[in-house]
């Protein structure tokens, strides 16, 4: 029997990375997991979900799909954890539009529209808070208070993660980390074992593959 593992599904780093290639709702997150035991040879243990929940203020369709996406995982037997997103204060919201405006190539002329009248973006509104945190704790309880896995399978591609990771490996217990490669962070790398999701993976995935191969060819 391989070693014990628990994945740790940072869901927010997961959609916005693999949404540059595929739609994330499309990729069935057990045949990920399954398939990276084994190739590492593991024995699952448990798979944790970790996101940010919006509200239903924000648009009820949204939500309503979120919350339905969440409960099918449930229903097969994966841990969500949830977390509502939480509203900027208008300090923060200020400082997140500038940094915005700053970061476009605008002519001095259109600078002064958007500043004027600002771009209407998604996420400018809403940021994530203690999912982070979240996931780090769980990892150190649960390999290292509870001793409940040798491995520890981040599937996330942030360096914030680093800290917690060091405290795991240095408490003699293995961590990997799991993430596409545009949303790889050189850090996390060049500290840890890896294991890079390419597309080709991603698409063996898919909730309908083989069919979506053969669509592809």
């Amino acid at each position: 029997m391989g070693k014990k593992a628990i994945f740790f599904f940072d869901a927010n780093n997961w959609y916005h990375n693999v949404k540059k290639s595929y739609n994330p709702s499309e990729i069935d997150i057990q045949k990920l997991v399954n398939l990276i035991c084994k190739i590492k040879n593991y024995e699952l243990i448990e798979i944790r979900w970790y996101a940010s929940v919006p509200s239903i203020s924000d648009g009820s369709d949204m939500y309503y799909r979120h919350i339905s996406y969440l409960e099918n995982l449930e229903k097969k037997g994966v841990k969500v954890i949830r977390r509502k997103l939480q509203k900027l204060s208008n300090k923060e919201m200020l400082k997140r539009k500038q940094e915005t405006i700053n970061n476009l190539d605008f002519c001095r002329v259109c600078r002064k529209l958007a500043e004027a009248h600002f771009l209407d973006l998604a996420d400018i509104k809403r940021k994530e808070k203690g999912i982070d945190v979240w996931v780090g704790v769980d990892m150190l309880n649960l390999a290292i208070i509870e001793n409940k896995c040798d491995v520890c399978v981040l599937i996330s591609g942030d360096a914030d993660f680093v800290p917690s990771l060091e405290i795991i490996k240095n408490k003699n217990k293995e961590v990997l980390t799991a993430m596409t490669p545009l949303g790889y962070s050189r850090e996390l790398i060049e500290k840890f074992p890896y294991f890079i999701i390419k597309n080709e993976t991603l698409l063996r995935c898919f909730k309908d593959y083989p069919s979506r191969a053969i669509q592809t060819c």
